[in-house]
């Protein structure tokens, strides 16, 4: 009888046990859902008013005068929008051959420990602060600017070195996916293709890259998302002028920029400061827009597989 009730007794610290375990579990997983409508709902709450009652959307998708401080004020934020994108854009240019070069060496010529030393380094890359790389900007890339392209504004802060600075922020991470997806291609499938007679790079494009292609869209939208979200370091190399840019060696302002610079001085509740909140509201549609792009890419290909 002392044994049965023994049994039980362990069996009920078993039961909850396993119940505490799945509750810790399930609250982990719904945390995040909950952030990112936590963070929209507060965002929305600061700007909505503002977006819905005084904001002109004519003026604010095709002007360029973003003066909160003028008489009268404006909210133009095409500039600032321009300035986002044509810096996402040099960054991918920059980061895509970087980190799938970097992938396919890693995952189809390193063996051992170089593998494993270069994994290392790589995500030690991704984990610099973005204050930091601001900094390289700001003190490295911009006198090797100004000495080698002399550009017409006298600045090395500008397009080409908030670019370069975004691309290789964001080549770290996207290796890492991208190498991810090289190594989800099944090894029998590069066997298969050497027993053909292909070589080794004949394999690679014409095997792995088109079976790992989801994956490796994903890795470039998420590429961009990381860019698109970038602040400090956009700060610092970009030049921080609101205008559309012309050439490499302009400077430009960015979404984000404009946010960090700004909100530390403007009156809480004013229509600037909700100003503010309307451009991060586009901003996160924008990040969660490529991020659920990313996600309907790699689910597409696994119902496919």
């Amino acid at each position: 009888m002392a044994a049965s009730l023994g049994e039980l007794d362990r069996r009920d610290r078993a039961w909850w046990t396993d119940w505490v375990a799945r509750v810790f579990v399930f609250g982990g997983g719904i945390s995040a859902i909950v952030f990112i409508v936590g963070i929209f709902v507060f965002i929305t709450q600061q700007g909505l008013d503002f977006t819905l009652h005084r904001l002109s959307w004519s003026e604010f998708f095709t002007s360029i005068n973003w003066r909160p401080t003028g008489h009268p004020e404006t909210y133009g934020a095409l500039a600032l929008i321009v300035g986002t994108l044509t810096i996402t854009a040099l960054a991918m240019v920059i980061a895509v051959p970087l980190s799938f070069g970097a992938a396919i060496y890693i995952g189809e010529f390193a063996r051992g420990r170089q593998r494993e030393w270069m994994k290392i380094l790589i995500e030690l890359l991704a984990a610099v602060p973005s204050v930091v790389w601001g900094v390289i900007g700001l003190h490295m890339i911009s006198p090797m600017i100004q000495h080698w392209l002399q550009p017409a504004s006298g600045v090395g802060t500008n397009l080409l070195n908030a670019g370069i600075i975004l691309g290789l922020m964001a080549a770290p991470i996207m290796t890492t996916l991208a190498e991810d997806a090289l190594k989800a291609v099944p090894e029998s499938f590069r066997e298969a293709a050497e027993a053909l007679g292909a070589t080794r790079w004949q394999v690679i494009r014409r095997v792995v890259l088109p079976h790992a292609r989801p994956g490796l869209s994903a890795a470039v939208l998420l590429g961009v998302g990381r860019a698109v979200g970038e602040t400090i370091a956009v700060l610092m190399a970009s030049g921080h002028a609101i205008r559309i840019p012309t050439s490499l060696c302009d400077p430009v302002r960015a979404l984000t920029s404009t946010i960090a610079a700004e909100l530390g001085e403007t009156e809480h509740g004013s229509d600037h400061y909700q100003a503010l909140f309307t451009l991060g509201m586009l901003l996160f549609l924008i990040t969660f827009g490529i991020n659920m792009l990313a996600d309907r890419i790699v689910r597409g290909a696994r119902r496919r597989a």
